[in-house]
C-alpha cells in the first residue's frame, strides 16, 4: 500500500573528501542527512574508480544511519555478500547489466536487505516493471553515471512521472531515489513528481553550511 513519505536526503560521499571520510560521516551525521550514500565503481562499468568493501566497512562505526549503497559494476551479483557484510542496509545495482535482474533481486533480499534497480538516463522505465513488486528503491539516474558534479538532465522528470504512475497504479510501496545534479531548483522538481530520496553531493559537500544545504534540499523537494 502506498504511503506518505517524508523526503530523505542522502548525501553522496563521493564529493566527501576521502582523506578524512570518518569527520565527514559524522559531520552530515549532526547536520541531518537521513542515509549515507556510496557510490561504487568498477571502472568498466562506468568510467571511474571510486570505493569498496574495506572502505565502507570502515565507516561504519561512525553512525547508525542506513548505508545506501550504489554499486555501478558490472558483475554486482558476486560482490552483494561483501557489501552486505560491510554494512549496508540497501544495495541498488544497474538494470542494464548481463545477469539475470531476478536472481541478483533474491540475492540481496535473502541477507535481510533492501533492494533497488538503478536505469541509466538513456534507459526507460518501463524495463523495471516486471521487478517492481519485489523492489524497495528504484533510482532513475539524473546524469551519466560515472562523477560527481554534473548537470541535472530535465528528461529525468518525465520518468519521474511514469515511474510515480506504475507505483499507484500497483498500490505499492516503493521509494523512488533521484541521484545527479541535485539542486535546490530540482529539488523542488523531484519532490514534486515523488521522488523521496535525494542523493547529493556537491550542493552538500561544497557548501559552507552543511546542515543549511541538507535542510534546504529538504525543505525545496517538500514544498
Amino acid at each position: 500500500m502506498v504511503t506518505e513519505k517524508k523526503i530523505k536526503i542522502a548525501p553522496s560521499m563521493l564529493s566527501a573528501d576521502f582523506s578524512r571520510m570518518g569527520e565527514e560521516v559524522s559531520k552530515i551525521v549532526a547536520a541531518g542527512a537521513d542515509l549515507i550514500h556510496l557510490d561504487v565503481m568498477d571502472g568498466h562499468f562506468t568510467p571511474n574508480l571510486t570505493m569498496g568493501p574495506q572502505l565502507i566497512k570502515s565507516i561504519r562505526h561512525y553512525t547508525n544511519l542506513p548505508f545506501d549503497v550504489h554499486l555501478m559494476i558490472t558483475h554486482p551479483q558476486d560482490y552483494i555478500d561483501v557489501f552486505v557484510d560491510a554494512g549496508a542496509e540497501f544495495i541498488t545495482f544497474h538494470i542494464e547489466i548481463d545477469f539475470p535482474i531476478q536472481k541478483v533481486i533474491d540475492q540481496i533480499k535473502s541477507r535481510g536487505i533492501r533492494a533497488g534497480i538503478a536505469l541509466r538516463p538513456s534507459t526507460p522505465i518501463s524495463s523495471v516493471e516486471p521487478y517492481l513488486a519485489d523492489l524497495d528503491l528504484v533510482l532513475p539516474m539524473s546524469v551519466d553515471p560515472g562523477f560527481s558534479g554534473q548537470s541535472f538532465m530535465m528528461s529525468t522528470l518525465e520518468k519521474l512521472d511514469r515511474l510515480q504512475q506504475l507505483i499507484r497504479e500497483r498500490n505499492t510501496d516503493i521509494e523512488i531515489e533521484v541521484d545527479g545534479g541535485i539542486t535546490l531548483d530540482t529539488a523542488r522538481l523531484v519532490g514534486s513528481r515523488g521522488a523521496t530520496i535525494l542523493v547529493a553531493g556537491t550542493a552538500i559537500f561544497g557548501s559552507d553550511n552543511v546542515k543549511e544545504a541538507i535542510n534546504g534540499l529538504r525543505e525545496a523537494a517538500s514544498a
